[in-house]
């Protein structure tokens, strides 16, 4: 969807943070020279959709967690005053528009990890940018679709409004044998409806010891009591610092935790793996209002349909 399209929130939040330091090294060899959240989703990279989306729902400024190899996030998102000139000069303005989102009413900062040793140490990068308010977390790698004018954040930060010092969390269901990939809820009841208490999360369970099969759908809005968890937490398998775990120490401290869960039609891709790569370029280039007739065309072709 065009996020300019979606239904504008009030949102007293204004700050993002996007980790974006992980080496993808399921992306390989794709990402041996450039990171993952750079690679083409269609016309535009991932974390373009990223930015927009966080753009759309009030956001005015983003910090972006960056690590080795990463400098091109950076530079794309800088801009480009010579090239903007030249595209002018030669009135080429279909192209000028591809650069309209330099003009995105969001302020840029880029820190970076020294390596990558979790998304919770990543995290707790942010505390000194964040100045104890809550604040968003858009994973860099994820792309949440939303068919409809009220988006997943969307949603999620018309629950903050009333929760303001609750941890909220978009979620979605995925297959029991794929617990182990997700942080992974403990409903506190039933599960029916457009929101779920939180009782407990775990890191990537087994299938046998996972409460449930609801996942972390990589949104998070986030009170700044997160840092001081965060400070709290050991490294887990890897030596890594997990933000599933603060999350869990702030629910056992009596934080609330709220869970919001995609809706008909949205959808999660994770551009850390091949096979929802793939999905996420063909779905995104198919909806493409340019160049989405040509590629349907030559598909039917391909397959004689």
């Amino acid at each position: 969807m065009a996020y300019s399209s979606i239904k504008k929130v009030s949102n007293l939040i204004k700050k993002a943070v996007i980790p974006a330091a992980g080496l993808g090294t399921r992306m390989l060899p794709l990402t041996k020279s450039q990171p993952k959240e750079m690679l083409p989703i269609g016309s535009k990279p991932c974390i373009q959709y990223i930015v927009e989306e966080l753009a759309a729902c009030g956001v005015e400024e983003i910090l972006v967690i960056t690590g080795q190899k990463k400098r091109t996030i950076e530079d794309y998102f800088d801009k480009d005053n010579e090239l903007n000139r030249l595209l002018h000069r030669s009135e080429q303005q279909d192209l000028l528009e591809t650069l309209a989102y330099e003009d995105m009413n969001v302020q840029f900062f880029f820190t970076r990890q020294a390596s990558p040793t979790g998304l919770g140490d990543a995290v707790r990068l942010a505390k000194s940018f964040v100045n104890n308010e809550p604040f968003i977390v858009a994973l860099g790698d994820s792309i949440i679709f939303s068919p409809g004018n009220s988006p997943l954040l969307a949603r999620m930060i018309d629950l903050h409004h009333g929760n303001p010092s609750a941890m909220i969390i978009g979620t979605r269901v995925v297959p029991r044998e794929d617990v182990f990939k997700y942080g992974i809820i403990k409903p506190a009841g039933e599960t029916t409806g457009n929101v779920i208490e939180i009782a407990d999360v775990v890191e990537k369970p087994s299938s046998q010891t996972a409460p449930s099969n609801i996942a972390f759908a990589a949104r998070y809005i986030l009170p700044p009591d997160i840092f001081s968890a965060l400070d709290r937490t050991s490294p887990g398998r890897g030596g890594e610092v997990q933000l599933t775990d603060a999350i869990r120490l702030l629910l056992k401290e009596g934080v609330k935790g709220y869970g919001v869960p995609l809706a008909k039609g949205e959808k999660r891709y994770d551009i850390g793996n091949m096979g929802s790569y793939f999905e996420a370029f063909v779905d995104f280039a198919l909806r493409d209002e340019k160049y989405g007739y040509m590629l349907k065309q030559y598909i039917v072709r391909t397959l004689n349909l």
